[in-house]
């Protein structure tokens, strides 16, 4: 009984400390991919790593999205052999380190709407600034009595309490 609760334990505190997983970017936030946002100013704000999955939200048939390279962003001009995303929830994983160009090729959405993102991917794992991440408090176990028998049995229950 004491090794399935130390398993417990330990498989709990595991998933604390694993490492940060791919995250999941909802292009635009709560407005998602429309007219008259600064995408530049919300990436400003994300990190992107290879794996992330960048999602594009709108309504399907009023807008779409193309990546496009860095003169097809600037010019607001999709290229003609690849076809523009058009389900309304565009997944788009990230699969490789660099500048990353995007843009809505309906209309002058780009152009006159500010539908185009620019984004800087960084290699899995890698952090921009790992200075600036704040050091883990330590924490402390106190075991404490237990009247009942709850998950680790008449050996008592554990209460974390952080610093010292």
């Amino acid at each position: 009984m004491a090794s399935k609760a130390l398993f417990i334990v330990v498989a709990f505190f595991a998933t604390l400390v694993a490492p940060s997983m791919a995250k999941v970017h909802y292009v635009g936030g709560a407005r998602g991919w429309t007219l008259n946002f600064d995408y530049q100013t919300w990436a400003s704000g994300q990190e992107f790593h290879v794996g992330d999955d960048l999602v594009f939200r709108y309504p399907v048939g009023v807008h779409n999205v193309a990546k496009v390279n860095g003169t097809g962003f600037q010019t607001c001009t999709a290229p003609t052999d690849a076809a523009p995303l058009t389900s309304g929830y565009d997944v788009i994983r990230l699969a490789a380190s660099g500048k990353k160009w995007y843009i809505c090729s309906v209309g002058v959405h780009c152009a006159v709407g500010g539908m185009k993102l620019v984004i800087d991917v960084l290699p899995e794992g890698s952090a921009e600034s790992p200075a600036s991440a704040p050091a883990p408090s330590p924490v402390q176990w106190i075991p404490t009595r237990n009247a009942g028998r709850g998950l680790f049995g008449t050996f008592g229950k554990f209460v974390p309490r952080l610093g010292h």
